[in-house]
């Protein structure tokens, strides 16, 4: 049981940390609007890989990483892969659009497209409140479709990826270290080829802009990979109900730094929508708090 408590204690560490992480990660991304969005993913990519080969050799993993780059684990990274790749493009392209509301919200969506994934894929079956709750953020996300629904589509693709990225990266039987360093294998090539097609064009902004733009970027690599770190490290340490909890940390940061420090305006529609999915989130975790309490008094001792 102690065992059991300190993975739980040093998951939820690990997982406050990374979305902490990625709270603030809109004003990194901020200071680098200049480059294109495409541009910014494959330098994380790229620079993520030099970092993760770095730790992979300080931390001797490399037996670890040929034994899981093999099988039905390696299908699941490449589809691991896709999926982050695209959710890293469409977030840095709401950042710079000034989409930041949009990114916010739709990792606000991601513990209750979470919930979906359960029923679908887990057979898991929601009691009347989370019903209730999942009708309410439907109908909270109509309003903002018919209302402002110009910038739906970055919130939806989010949910949809991260959402199915961390429950493919939590039944994978894989490490952190060992699946993040395979999955951005597998995208290197593809964006050291843009990266070098950019160059050859003339376009790039490595190199061609600022010192500061050039460390921001060679800095991406770290930055991008300590929180996903995190999160796949948390992701097998916590109850995915749990995680989901932690997920409120991220999009809550992101709102209030798209609201009050980067100045996009916040519509009626937004406002339905955003109080929509907070009441939807509530309940969910209401109705999971109480779920808790009955299960551990129906396991005491009498």
């Amino acid at each position: 049981m102690g065992d059991q408590q300190s993975e739980r204690r040093t998951g939820l560490l690990l997982g406050v940390g990374a979305y902490l992480f990625w709270g603030f990660m809109p004003l990194y991304f901020k200071m680098i609007a200049t480059v294109s969005a495409t541009e910014i993913v494959a330098h994380r990519i790229v620079w993520s890989l030099l970092f993760l080969l770095a730790l992979a050799t300080l931390w001797r993993r490399w037996p670890t990483i040929r034994a899981a780059a093999s099988g039905r684990v390696l299908l699941t990274l490449m589809l691991t892969a896709l999926l982050i790749a695209t959710n890293w493009l469409v977030y840095i392209y709401a950042v710079v659009s000034g989409h930041v509301l949009e990114g916010s919200l739709g990792y606000y969506l991601n513990p209750l497209f979470n919930v979906l994934l359960g029923v679908v894929l887990l057979g898991e079956r929601l009691s009347r409140a989370q019903v209730f709750a999942t009708l309410l953020a439907g109908a909270g996300v109509a309003v903002l479709a018919a209302g402002a629904g110009s910038g739906l589509w970055i919130s939806l693709t989010l949910a949809f990826s991260f959402g199915l990225y961390g429950f493919l990266r939590k039944i994978a039987p894989v490490d952190s270290l060992e699946g993040l360093s395979i999955e951005t294998t597998l995208l290197a090539p593809i964006a050291a080829g843009w990266l070098l097609w950019l160059q050859a064009a003339g376009t790039a902004s490595f190199v061609q802009g600022s010192l500061t733009t050039d460390i921001l970027l060679v800095l991406g690599g770290a930055i991008t990979a300590i929180p996903l770190l995190l999160f796949t490290a948390a992701a097998k340490r916590l109850p995915y109900s749990m995680l989901g909890f932690l997920q409120y940390i991220a999009p809550s940061l992101q709102f209030l730094l798209a609201v009050l420090v980067f100045g996009e305006a916040l519509t009626t529609a937004h406002m339905i929508c955003f109080g929509a999915i907070w009441a939807a989130l509530a309940i969910f975790s209401i109705d999971g708090w109480r779920t808790a309490v009955r299960a551990r008094a129906a396991a005491a001792p009498l």
